[in-house]
C-alpha cells in the first residue's frame, strides 16, 4: 500500500488518552486541538506505535486558542489561553539514500585516512601510496567515536518522535580529519524529558565508545617513529595533556599488566589519540549554552534559567583564556592555548545569544534524570584540561 493510500488513525483510537475538541486537515497532515488525558509529555509516547504503523510521525505542540479556527461544531479549551494540538504527519521516507551523508562520510574517511596515515603512522604516502590504508585502525577509532556520538542523538530523537537526520560528517585533512559530525533536529522537541534524553545520549554514547577505543589503544604496541622524524629541525613538538578520565585509564590498564611499554623512538598507537579527542569533544560539547548537548541539558534540568547559567560560560571561558596567557610562556611558533579558548569563548557567546532549545511541553523534568544529568557533567569534567595541547620547543 502507498502512503498516499494510509489514512491516520481514526479519532476514536485516541480514547483514554488524548480529548479531541477539533480536527483539522491540511492536505496529508492532521492536527487534532484538544486536551491530553494523561501527563502531557505521554501522549506521543502512548500514541506513536498507532500511528506509525499508518506511515505517520507524531508530535505535541501548544498554541493560543486564538490562533484555532471557531466554528459552530469547535469546543476549544481556553484555560491559559492555550491549547494542546496532536500533530500527525507522513512519516520521512527512510528508504531513499541520503546522498549529502554518504558524500559527506566518504570525503571524511578520504581525509582521517590521509591524516592518520601521515600525522600518527608515519608512512610516506607519496612515495608508498597503497600503505596509506594502513591507517584504517584510526579512522575507524576517530569517526567510531564521533558516529557512535551522533547516533546516540539520533536514537534518543527518533524514540521521541522527533524528526532527524542522520548525521552528516565534516572532513578535514588537518591534525584529525574531521571537525566531527552533526545531525539536524527538524521537528519539535515534545517534552523536556524528550529534550534531556536527545541531548544526554550522544555524550553518553560516545563515551562508551571513547573509553573502549582509549582502553584497546592503550593495549596495542606503539609504533615506531622513523629517524627522520626524530632528527627534524622544525624546532617544535606539539604535546598532548591527558584529561583525568584518560589517566584514570591508563592506571587501570596499567595495574591489569595490560598496558604496553613505550620506549625510546616511539609513541603510543595512534588509536589512544582517537580517545583523546573523543573525550575533548565531549568536553565541548558539554558547555551548558545554546543547544550544545551541555545546553540541552541544562535547559530540561532548571528550565528557562538556563538562558542565566549560559551567560555565564563566555566569560568563564574567557578568563581561563587570560589566566594562561598570563601565566604560560609564548610558544615558539603560532599563537598559545589561551587562543583556543578565546575561540570557544566567542563561539559559545554565539550560542548564548541564539538561545536554547524550546521544548513543547514545559513540564520539570523527574528526579531520575535530574541525577543522571548531573552525573553527566562530572563525566565532561573528567574529560576536562586547561591546557589540552601546547607548542613546545624541540629538545
Amino acid at each position: 500500500m502507498s502512503r498516499s493510500d494510509e489514512r491516520p488513525p481514526p479519532p476514536e483510537a485516541l480514547a483514554g488518552v488524548f480529548q479531541i475538541w477539533s480536527v483539522e486537515r491540511d492536505g496529508e497532515t492532521v492536527r487534532y486541538v484538544g486536551d491530553p488525558l494523561v501527563p502531557p509529555d505521554s501522549v506521543v509516547d502512548e500514541l506513536r506505535t498507532a500511528f506509525g504503523q499508518r506511515g505517520y510521525d507524531l508530535r505535541l505542540e501548544r498554541r493560543s486558542t486564538a490562533e484555532t479556527p471557531r466554528t459552530e461544531a469547535t469546543r476549544v479549551p481556553t484555560t491559559g489561553g492555550q491549547a494542546y494540538v496532536l500533530v500527525a504527519e507522513p512519516a520521512t521516507d527512510t528508504r531513499s539514500i541520503p546522498w549529502l551523508n554518504v558524500v559527506l562520510l566518504l570525503a571524511t574517511v578520504a581525509s582521517t585516512l590521509y591524516v592518520g596515515a601521515t600525522q600518527w603512522y608515519y608512512i610516506p604516502v607519496a612515495d608508498e601510496p597503497l600503505r596509506l590504508f594502513e591507517a584504517w585502525p584510526f579512522v575507524v577509532a576517530m569517526l567510531g567515536v564521533l558516529g557512535i556520538h551522533e547516533l546516540g542523538h539520533y536514537a534518543a530523537a527518533r524514540y521521541h518522535g522527533v524528526d532527524v537526520t542522520l548525521p552528516y560528517f565534516i572532513p578535514f585533512p588537518s591534525l584529525l580529519g574531521t571537525m566531527g559530525a552533526v545531525i539536524n533536529i527538524r521537528g519539535r522537541i515534545p517534552s523536556r524529558r524528550a529534550l534531556f534524553d536527545i541531548g544526554v545520549a550522544g555524550p553518553l554514547a560516545g563515551l562508551v565508545a571513547t573509553t573502549v577505543v582509549t582502553v584497546v589503544g592503550l593495549t596495542l604496541d606503539p609504533i615506531t617513529v622513523p629517524q627522520a622524524v626524530l632528527e627534524s629541525d622544525a624546532g617544535y613538538t606539539i604535546d598532548f595533556h591527558d584529561p583525568l578520565l584518560l589517566q584514570g585509564l591508563d592506571a587501570l590498564v596499567a595495574a591489569a599488566g595490560l598496558r604496553t611499554t613505550v620506549g625510546p623512538g616511539e609513541s603510543l598507537h595512534p588509536i589512544v589519540f582517537a580517545g583523546w579527542a573523543g573525550m575533548f569533544f565531549t568536553f565541548l560539547n558539554l558547555l551548558p549554552v545554546g543547544q550544545l548537548d551541555g545546553g540541552h541539558i541544562v535547559r530540561a534540568i532548571v528550565g528557562q534559567r538556563q538562558e542565566t547559567v549560559a551567560a555565564a560560560v563566555p566569560g568563564g571561558l574567557f578568563a581561563l583564556a587570560g589566566f594562561l596567557y598570563l601565566t604560560r610562556d609564548p610558544p615558539p611558533i603560532g599563537f598559545g592555548v589561551w587562543a583556543l579558548w578565546v575561540f570557544w569563548g566567542l563561539l559559545s557567546l554565539g550560542f548564548a545569544y541564539a538561545g536554547p532549545a524550546r521544548p513543547t511541553v514545559d513540564d520539570p523534568l523527574d528526579w531520575r534524570r535530574t541525577a543522571l544529568g548531573v552525573g553527566t557533567f562530572v563525566l565532561g569534567l573528567a574529560c576536562f584540561t586547561p591546557v589540552p595541547f601546547e607548542i613546545a620547543a624541540a629538545a
